[in-house]
């Protein structure tokens, strides 16, 4: 979904008013549970519909109510199911434990640092044995950075004319959270895990 795309999205959506807005919203809601386009396009949309700040803020709550929900979701419907096939994985049943002792932690710092998508931080989190509350914590601690930043990122590439240096530093913050991401990846999932 090109740069026109998201300014044709936004301006349909604004056509229909109260109710556009509240789709966007919805949007932002949505792509948490099913991704189905990358996040910084709904973020783009929703800045262009709602401005910088306010769309950072519906950005943020949206994605977080759809963390909880995809959260709540997979740990009411398929916990029972993941942990049998856990426990035929040493690794991940150490990993497991440590998620127990320090969920708060580990889903703050993948919400931030991208270890994986948040899609699968959601349902992931959710067949393991991090508390409830850790992980509502984590994720409301952990999203606000990376929301922002990619609200901002979302921003600066419709505004690109206007904004070419922080688009790059932006980008530049992402590629290094990125590849510090993939070293806690390889650490947390590792052989040495």
């Amino acid at each position: 979904m090109g740069k026109w795309n998201v300014h044709h999205l936004s301006d349909i959506l604004d056509s229909w008013g109260i109710m556009g807005h509240l789709a966007g919203a919805l949007l932002a809601y949505v792509q948490t549970l099913v991704p189905f386009v990358p996040f910084v396009v709904v973020a783009g949309a929703n800045v262009l519909l709602f401005g910088l700040w306010l769309g950072f803020l519906v950005n943020y709550v949206m994605s977080v109510l759809g963390a909880i929900t995809a959260f709540w979701f997979a740990r009411t419907y398929g916990r029972t199911w993941v942990e049998k096939k856990l426990g035929k994985y040493p690794q991940l049943a150490k990993f497991n434990e440590r998620l127990k002792r320090n969920g708060f932690l580990y889903i703050a710092i993948a919400r931030v640092i991208p270890v994986l998508p948040s899609f699968a931080i959601n349902l992931g989190a959710a067949v393991t044995k991090v508390k409830g509350r850790d992980f509502f914590l984590g994720t409301v601690v952990g999203k606000l950075p990376m929301i922002f930043l990619e609200s901002l990122i979302g921003h600066d590439l419709l505004y690109f004319h206007h904004n070419k240096g922080r688009l790059l530093l932006l980008l530049l913050v992402f590629i290094i959270l990125m590849l510090i991401g993939n070293r806690y990846k390889r650490k947390w999932f590792g052989s040495d895990s």
